[in-house]
């Protein structure tokens, strides 16, 4: 039945997909509307749609976002999460900057020789895991929390986090997603062999310090080699971490396949988080801009399937997401192109102007705001 959109009202379902400026659906059909779904359709001017009567029973209090019979319950469970709520989430910063210090603690205790414990790890790393499961939009305020002075006990934190989190987006099952986090924060326990004065060095390392510094993913296997809660290859991850795809890595060279996936993945999350962060010698870049130089500039470094985990982990913003813009102009995301998910289509505020990142090769989106 063909209803008017102004007539359309929340809890009805789609019986045929909604089409705009793309080929790709705006709203695929079978999705039951919401509010947000009738913003989209004023956004793209949309003056009709097709839909069948409302199931007996349909709960109208959906999350704003597409709901389709084949996306998984989790991202159904997700959708609605506001960035806000995240970012004053005065508990998960507490228990983020509190494992960070029990990390420091540890770190500290490497460099006088102590054995690391994994069951200590567990502890510091799992219950974070837990919550950034529960809401992704704390995975966008994760540098927010760093001091860069501090950077290298926040690095691991993240990037444990970051690996069991696309670990998931792959397809891999919780005990895997457990030890990818258990590889993140042990990827660079190495460097607690590395000499103080390096690790807290302001300048650009030289070509002899940069050669202790590589030593690390060695010293770090050594110190985990051992270990029985680890699994085989969680302890490769922290040897190949800075192996690349394309043989440019180290400490062995490795290339594709040689390359374990678990190293992959902690590889890119190490990366990315990198150059997101504050450090000490280099300011951090804004999270989309960062997702497009590792899909562009760093093309062939890791394989595609890990990148594009990443992209779909972090790029792909519900509809209705409020963004802020590399132009300073806030919008909320209306639409997002498969094959562009850090690019989204951009309603911009106090406008009906839309916005096709995807054609601005300049601009970019700063900050997600929920």
């Amino acid at each position: 039945m063909k209803v008017r959109r102004d007539e359309v009202q929340a809890g009805w379902i789609l019986e045929k997909d909604i089409v705009g400026m793309t080929a790709n659906p705006i709203i695929p059909k079978n999705t039951i509307l919401n509010e947000e779904h009738i913003k989209i359709l004023r956004a793209f001017n949309i003056t009709e749609v097709t839909i069948e009567k409302t199931k007996p029973g349909v709960n109208n209090n959906l999350p704003a976002q597409t709901i389709s019979p084949d996306e998984s319950p989790a991202r159904q469970e997700a959708a609605g999460e506001s960035l806000t709520e995240a970012g004053t989430n005065k508990g998960f910063i507490s228990t983020y900057l509190r494992s960070v210090g029990e990390f420091k603690q540890e770190f500290t205790n490497w460099q006088s020789g102590t054995p690391i414990n994994i069951a200590n790890m567990r502890k510091i790393t799992l219950p974070l895991l837990k919550t950034v499961e529960q809401n992704k939009f704390l995975l966008y305020s994760l540098n927010h929390h760093a001091a860069k002075n501090d950077y290298l006990y926040h690095h691991p934190i993240a990037v444990s986090i970051l690996s069991a989190m696309i670990g998931k987006k792959i397809g891999l099952d919780n005990g895997q997603a457990n030890q990818l986090a258990l590889a993140g924060v042990l990827a660079d326990c190495g460097m607690s062999k590395v000499s103080a004065n390096i690790l807290i060095k302001e300048k650009p390392l030289s070509e002899q310090e940069f050669q202790e510094i590589k030593l690390h993913t060695a010293n770090g296997y050594k110190m985990v080699k051992d270990s029985p809660l680890l699994k085989p290859e969680a302890k490769l991850a922290v040897f190949q971490h800075h192996e690349r795809f394309d043989g440019t890595g180290y400490p062995t060279s490795e290339k594709s396949d040689r390359i374990h996936l678990y190293s992959q993945i902690v590889g890119i999350a190490d990366v990315f988080h990198a150059m997101t962060s504050e450090r000490i010698y280099r300011s951090r870049q804004p999270i989309f801009k960062v997702l497009d130089m590792i899909s562009k500039d760093l093309f062939g470094k890791f394989d595609i399937k890990v990148v594009n985990a990443l992209m779909n982990l972090i790029g792909d913003l519900d509809i209705g997401t409020a963004v802020k813009l590399s132009t300073g102009d806030y919008g909320e995301v209306v639409y997002t192109k498969a094959n562009a998910v850090t690019k989204p289509i951009v309603k911009l505020n106090n406008s009906e102007e839309l916005l096709d990142l995807s054609l601005q090769k300049d601009i970019y989106i700063t900050e997600v705001l929920g």
